[in-house]
């Protein structure tokens, strides 16, 4: 039997952005990359399609297909992302807004609905 010891943690609360608590400095990219990918495999399970059938409808090779289902985004930039949207018949609004007083840095979201 494995003997445990008593060790005492500290923990730090997150900033609730993990890539940005990981230090990356294209955090708020990769959140924006992660969101989309998010709304896509969404849009996709509804049609449950096979992954060849959607890579034909979004013009890509089935392991791209695979990536974009297993988060892998690497290979996409936000662009192809809102133009995949589109290919699944999403319109994709882009609204900019100053930032709110008290605030230097713009902020992305995005809202699906």
């Amino acid at each position: 039997m494995a003997r445990t010891r008593n060790r005492k943690l500290s923990v730090q609360g997150g900033s609730g952005n993990v890539f940005v608590d990981l230090g990356f400095e294209d955090a708020a990219e990769r959140t924006t990359k992660v969101a989309l990918a998010v709304e896509l495999n969404r849009i996709l399970k509804t049609k449950a399609l096979t992954q060849a059938a959607t890579a034909k409808l979004l013009g890509v090779k089935q392991p791209k297909v695979s990536a974009l289902m297993n988060y892998r985004l690497e290979g996409f930039s936000v662009e192809r992302l809102l133009n995949f949207l589109t290919a699944l018949g999403r319109d994709v609004r882009i609204s900019i807004s100053s930032a709110p007083s008290g605030r230097r840095d713009g902020r992305i979201s995005i809202a699906a609905g």
